[in-house]
């Protein structure tokens, strides 16, 4: 018997994975302009809520500040003011004596000013001559600049012509008596009164440029100057 190899052909299978869809690359232009939107995003959320850049344009915080002097002003320490609102978002802390803060003037809240804070709320504050007395203690302040010169008399144990602060003047809840460290030359409380504590942007901490525009340099000794 003859035995006949039957031969079986199997049909020829190709394996064929599924491709991956391609994906189409962005543009360069579509690139460049996320990452201008992004970084203009961050900018705007770091100078509303955490830090802004200031210019000292006036001497009223001579020596501590110098007009042309370029300062950071941290906004998150006492609650950042939220845009559009009247709202504020909650601090770290409360502004406290001795601090440099930028706050709206109170007559005319369309300009920033920037004081020392004298009295806190709560507190009596009181000015003769050059002499400042909270809670009926004199303050020892070294950074106050002392005239010399024709408006010397001020110095005067007796000399008040202050609107505010001649008597002892309790400072109201929720507000803030400031003065300029150049008292001879500073519109501050003792002239127009106190600053509310929603009107407070924040607490200075850093000089991180200063131009002499009268010398025409740069102050390199006063760069990354921190503010106490």
């Amino acid at each position: 018997m003859d035995v006949r190899e039957s031969e079986i052909t199997k049909p020829d299978t190709i394996a064929t994975d599924a491709a991956p869809p391609v994906r189409r690359r962005k543009s360069v232009v579509r690139e460049y302009a996320e990452a201008i939107f992004i970084a203009i995003l961050l900018a705007l959320v770091i100078r509303t809520l955490i830090i802004q850049a200031f210019t000292i344009p006036s001497g009223s915080m001579m020596d501590t500040l110098l007009v042309g002097d370029y300062i950071l002003v941290n906004k998150f320490l006492d609650g950042p003011e939220l845009p559009l609102t009247d709202h504020r978002l909650p601090g770290l802390r409360s502004p406290t004596r001795g601090d440099i803060i930028v706050f709206k003037y109170p007559q005319d809240e369309k300009r920033d000013f920037i004081k020392r804070i004298i009295g806190t709320p709560g507190d009596t504050v009181q000015v003769r001559g050059d002499q400042v007395f909270v809670n009926g203690q004199a303050l020892v302040e070294p950074y106050v600049r002392k005239l010399d010169g024709p408006l010397g008399d001020r110095s005067h144990s007796s000399y008040c012509g202050y609107a505010y602060g001649c008597e002892p003047t309790v400072v109201p809840p929720g507000s803030y008596f400031v003065m300029g460290d150049n008292r001879n030359n500073s519109q501050d409380s003792r002239y127009w009164g106190f600053v509310r504590r929603d009107k407070i942007k924040g607490k200075a901490f850093l000089i991180y440029w200063s131009w002499d525009s009268d010398r025409h340099w740069l102050r390199w000794w006063r760069l990354a100057r921190y503010i106490p």
